[in-house]
Order: C-alpha cells, then structure tokens, then sequence
C-alpha cells in the first residue's frame, strides 16, 4: 500500500491547478484585484502549510508516480467540455474543494495538527467561488458607446426604429430612460428590446428601475446617487445582472465600486439641454478618473453633452466608452451618429 503522502501531493497539484485558473480568471477576465488577491492568498497558503506539515516540496514529489498512476486513463466524456467561463471556473471550484478536503482528511493521519489550516482554506475557496462564478455569468460592462433612449428626443424616427439604427451603426448598450411613463409601458418597452437585442452582445439597461430590469430579463439596471443602494438592489436584480451607478467625482466612483457596482457613468461632463445640471466635470474629470489606482481598469462611461466632437476630445485623456442621448435620438441618421462617435474614440492614437 502506499503512502497517504502520494495522494496529498496529487491532490495539491489538481488544488494549485484550480487556483491558478480561478485567479486568472479574476484578474484577466474581470480585471478584479480583490478576488485574484484571495486566490493568491489561498494558493500560498495551501503551499505554506503544506511544507509545514509534510516538510519540503520534494518530499510530497519523491512520492509521484505518474507513469504507474492508474488513473491517467481514466476519464469521462464531460471532462472535455466548457461551455462559458462559468463553467470553466464552475470546474475549478469543485475541483479545488474536492482537492482540499482529500488533502485534510489524509493530514489527520500524516499531521493531525495541520488538518485544521486546509479546513480553513477549503472554506476560504468556497466563498472565493460564491463571489466569482456570479460575476463571471454577468453580461460585459465595458461599453464603447451607450445611447440612452428617450422617446422625446427621437425628431426623426419613432423610438423603436432609432434603437434598431443605433444598433446597426454598432452601439452596444441600449439604456431606457424614461422618467414619465406609467409602469405597464415601461415594462413593455424593456420587454421590446431585450426581445430586439436577443442572441446579441448589446447590453439592454433599465434606468432607475430594478424590478423592471428583473420582470423584462434585462442585462442591467443604472441607479442615480438617490435611487436604491447597490447591495439593495442585487437584491431585486439578482446575481447575474449590471448595476450601474451615476457618479459626478472620484469619491463617488470610488464608494459606488465598492458598494457593489459593476460599472458606473462619469459627468456632466459637458453641458447638456437635456438634462442640464450645475458643476460640470469636463475633462479634468476624465482625467481623474483615469489617474485614480483604484479605478484602473475599471468600467465606466462619460456622459452629458457628448457627440462625435466631445468625444474625441475624451479620448485624448484615456476615456473609452461614453453614453450619449440626444446626439444619437435626434440625429436624422441616428446610425451615422454611432459610427462618428465611434471613430472618435478609436482615432486618438493618431491625435
């Protein structure tokens, strides 16, 4: 028979593997700092109790036999399928607790008082998975170029029809505000385009609103600094939803993050007819924005008095998404608007 140290030692492995992935998954898919920390810390913390209780890596590896491992071909048909990323990080978590809790009931044989230090960890990498498989099952929140759709302001064209030109001329959020209709319109109008957006990557968001981004199945809900708080909110939207939140200073930005926000809208950054507000930001905001270390790489998006002209203006500072009303609603062409704006924030390199 042989020794119980051959099954920590592959056990550790299949657990380091798993934990890598999960804080890649973390770091380069989310861009989280926090939940790449807490692998990382588990992952060091399972190797430093290891060679406390075991001695020396080489010792678990001198115990490796994989040419004589009879379960190296062994496998099952699903182990060669992932869907999404949540199932690969859905993978991982089980086999990281699988890992660990084989690597703790066989350190009460080998080393009784360090059985209790994985326990710990294995309860450290459940929670890990509890917070990072929702955020991976959450639409994207980088955007590029957000048009918020406001009946009123569509000259031209009805309502419908300029969120389908938009769309066409590649915007890739659709956000409905509207402050003044009665809720059975609302909820029919978000029902409309999420039904118009289905099989596509354009994210349909709800202003104001959670229950109606929950009834309508929308990707997110955007909250003001009044509306509910982020925390209350997840709770009406669910796990798998945006929230965005409006903030006019790296303060707010930086609270409306760690509150639970997944992205958030930056302004007045111009002035605005349609909804004017005293304190603009200009650019300098931006510019804050982007120099903050806690907001790096953070999703966000300019908005208020923004078109083709303000945009580019933006993209001199670093901004990479904006969100835009009445220069797309009114707009004869509400498509060409998109593309203009777009090409604004793809030519600063050569400004």
């Amino acid at each position: 028979m042989r020794s119980p140290l051959r099954i920590i030692d592959a056990n550790a492995n299949r657990a380091r593997e798993a934990l890598r992935l999960l804080e890649d998954l973390a770091r380069f898919s989310l861009d989280d700092a926090q939940l790449s920390k807490q692998a990382k810390s588990i992952r060091h913390g399972l190797t430093t109790t290891l060679e406390l209780a075991v001695g020396s890596k080489a010792g678990l590896v001198a115990e490796r036999d994989t040419p004589g491992d009879v379960g190296t071909a062994i496998s099952v048909s699903t182990e060669g399928k992932r869907e999404s990323m949540v199932s690969l990080a859905s993978a991982a978590g089980s086999r990281l607790g699988e890992a660990l809790r084989a690597i703790e009931e066989c350190l009460k044989l080998e080393s009784p008082a360090h059985a209790g230090a994985i326990e710990k960890l294995r309860y450290e990498a459940y929670e890990l998975e509890r917070q990072l498989l929702p955020r991976l099952a959450r639409p994207d929140p980088f955007m590029r170029v957000c048009v918020l759709l406001t009946e009123s302001l569509c000259e031209h064209h009805p309502w419908q029809r300029v969120a389908e030109l938009a769309i066409e001329g590649g915007a890739d959020g659709i956000q409905l505000r509207e402050k003044d209709l009665d809720d059975r319109e609302l909820f029919s109008r978000a029902c409309w385009l999420v039904e118009m957006t289905r099989g596509s990557s354009v994210r349909v968001i709800i202003n104001d609103r959670p229950d109606i981004a929950a009834l309508a199945q929308a990707d997110g809900v955007h909250l003001g600094q009044n509306d509910l708080h982020p925390a209350e909110a997840r709770r009406v939207v669910g796990p798998q939803r945006l929230i965005g939140v409006s903030t006019s200073s790296v303060e707010q930005a930086t609270r409306a993050f760690d509150e639970g926000a997944d992205m958030i809208g930056v302004g007045p950054i111009f002035a605005s007819s349609t909804k004017p507000k005293p304190g603009l930001g200009g650019v300098e905001l931006i510019r804050a924005i982007e120099a903050d270390p806690k907001l790096a790489g953070k999703p966000y998006l300019a908005i208020s008095g923004i078109g083709a002209e303000q945009a580019r203006e933006l993209a001199r500072v670093g901004c990479r998404g904006v969100a835009v009303s009445s220069a797309v609603c009114s707009a004869r062409e509400p498509g060409r608007a998109v593309r203009e704006i777009l090409e604004a924030l793809t030519t600063r390199a050569a400004d």
